[in-house]
Parts: C-alpha cells; structure tokens; sequence
C-alpha cells in the first residue's frame, strides 16, 4: 500500500495479448472513479496497448509509462514496460508471441509481488494450450502461483457478492472425480473454504453447504455411495468441531430453489457442478479468487475470448469486480491480521470478570 495515499497497489497482468484481456483492463482504468481508490500498474507493453486502444473508443484514456512500481503515480494507469515492443497482435489468433508476452507480463508482476512492490495481483485471461507453446508448465495461473507461493493446498473459489462457491476437484476429466473424492480432500477444501470466508471475507461464523456428488444426492445409495461413505461422514466430523457445515445437497434443487442464498459459502465437487450454476447466476460480475495463497489473486471469470477480440465488444464487468473483490480480502486481512495478533489470555478475561 502506497505510505503517501494509503491506496492498494494493482499490480496486473495482460494475459494472452491477442485475446480481450488490454480491452477490458483499459475499459476499467478508463474509470476516473476508480482510480480515485487504487493506484493500478499494468505489466505490458506501449506498442501492444498502442495497437488494442486504436479497436477503443477511448479518446480521453492513456497509459502513464513507468520504469518500475515504485514511480507508479495515483489517479494514473500506469505502464511498466516488459515485453518485447516487437510483439505483433493477431486478434483472435493464439500465437507463440502472445504466449511469450503473457508469460513476460506474469513473471513480472509476480516478481513484484513476491517483494511487495504491488499489494494484490489481477491476472487477465491465458490461452492455457498457447502458453504452453512459451515454456508455461503448469494448467493455469493458479497452480503456477501456488508453487511461486511454495503451498500444496488451495482452492478456486468463485465469488459474486455473497454468493461464493468453491470446488474440491478442479481441471481433471468428469470420469476421474469418483476416485479423486476422499474424506481428507473434501475435508482439506472445506477447512481452506472456512478459512477463507474468515479471514478474507470477514465472516466469523461462516455457514456452509455441501453438495452430493450424485444426481439427488445419491438418493439414499440408490444412485451412488459417494455422499454415504464419504461426503456424510466428512460433514459429521466438522459438525462435531462445531462448524456450521450442512449437506450433501443435490446441486440441482439447491439453486433451483434459491436454497443457495442461506450460506456464506458452497463446496461442489467438481468444476462444473459449481461453475455452471455460479455462471448462469452472474457471469457479468463473477470473479475467481484463489483461496489459501498468502497473496491476493483474483481474476474475471471468462477466458481470452478470441472470437470477439479486437471487436470493442467485450464487457469490462468481470474485471473490475475483479479489483473490487481483490482490494476488499487486501483490507480484511488486515484487518484479520490486526484482530488476532494480541488476543487477550483466557484467564485474564475471567478475572476481569470476577472483578
């Protein structure tokens, strides 16, 4: 956080350079409003912004090119300068050059998170065959920071407003999930899930849901044994903990019914189960937050979305959701941070009290 202003800095990466990712980070910073509250950096380059801003009607919007976050200026849309200026845009089209660029812009603004040079990170969408194509070993932005972070265990947790889902089997085939679930996977999401919506969210007492796995939530063992041998039990143990942690629900009732709006968080078993519904629900304003990382990271919910790049046509909702969601777990755990560094002894308080 900037010592002169007290704003958040947003470091944020490009994504894939031929996708939407420069339209809808310039659509947001175009914003004066926002800029009043963050102090934004974008980890790119002058001639790929040069060439996505002549697709923009965007007559009144500039970069402020930087060499560093350090001469990051408040109420500008600040641009350090990381990739290679000869980077050719091909809108709509994955290219070896948008990977290299994309990766560039990554590693650059992870460096600078990793020293605290920027508070929280965006990162715009990534092709995740094309940036293979640069050198990019791992499916995602999520698993990348994870080994950056040095931590085993985290969870894609999808946020609108208070809806927030979380999913305990992410990018692996449908057929492999049956033999993927055990107590200690779903256990170790729903305790990073309850965590999170402590620590990030600010909530105290989180209420959670569960799904089944099965249609009807394996009515009974009738259509699968999942929820009886291991989503149940798992649910038992946390019960007997003391959390508020109810289910196995059957996905579809659920948020057919709007029984969704009762909890502060949901754990689904697989990605679609969750994020079909999280997306029909509100997939303008949906962000994807990853939980159980010592660093803030959010992303918008959709992909580079090539078929519309260059077009003018994409929505920059998603994306500053995505800043809004980043910037508040940035001040709640703080906040967090503040309320559990002292806390006062047990027996100090009951004597206090007798007195």
């Amino acid at each position: 956080m900037s010592e002169e202003t007290g704003k958040i800095k947003v470091g944020i990466s490009i994504g894939d350079s031929n996708g939407i990712g420069l339209e809808v980070i310039m659509k947001t910073l175009a914003d004066s409003l926002l800029l009043e509250d963050i102090i934004p950096i974008v980890y790119g380059g002058a001639e790929v912004t040069k060439e996505h801003r002549k697709t923009l009607d965007l007559e009144d919007f500039a970069f402020h090119g930087i060499q560093s976050a350090a001469m990051a200026l408040p109420r500008k849309a600040n641009l350090i300068h990381v990739i290679d200026e000869k980077t050719e845009v091909k809108f709509g089209e994955p290219t070896k050059a948008s990977a290299l660029a994309a990766l560039k812009s990554l590693e650059s603004a992870v460096s600078d998170l990793a020293s605290n040079k920027v508070d929280v990170l965006i990162t715009a969408p990534i092709d995740k065959a094309n940036m293979q194509k640069a050198g990019f070993a791992f499916p995602g932005h999520t698993e990348y920071l994870a080994k950056m972070a040095n931590v085993d265990e985290h969870l894609m947790l999808l946020v609108n407003g208070s809806l927030r889902l979380g999913v305990v089997t992410g990018h692996i085939p449908l057929k492999d999930v049956p033999a993927t679930l055990s107590k200690e996977l779903i256990g170790k999401k729903l305790r990073l899930l309850a965590d999170s919506l402590r620590r990030d969210f600010g909530i105290r007492k989180p209420k959670i849901a569960v799904l089944g796995l099965n249609p009807h939530a394996g009515d009974n063992g009738a259509l699968g044994s999942e929820e009886k041998e291991v989503i149940l039990p798992t649910i038992r143990d946390f019960k007997e903990e003391g959390a508020l942690v109810f289910g196995p629900y059957a996905a579809d009732g659920f948020f057919g019914s709007d029984s969704f709006r009762k909890f502060d968080g949901i754990l689904a078993m697989y990605h679609d189960q969750g994020l079909a519904p999280f997306k029909a629900l509100g997939f303008e304003e949906g962000v994807n937050f990853t939980a159980g990382l010592p660093i803030v990271r959010t992303s918008p919910d959709h992909g580079t979305a090539f078929d519309i790049a260059g077009k003018n046509v994409a929505s920059p909702s998603s994306f500053r959701h995505a800043i809004y969601v980043a910037c508040d777990v940035y001040r709640n755990r703080r906040e967090f941070r503040e309320i559990t560094a002292n806390p006062l002894p047990f027996r100090k308080v009951e004597r206090e009290r007798e007195h």
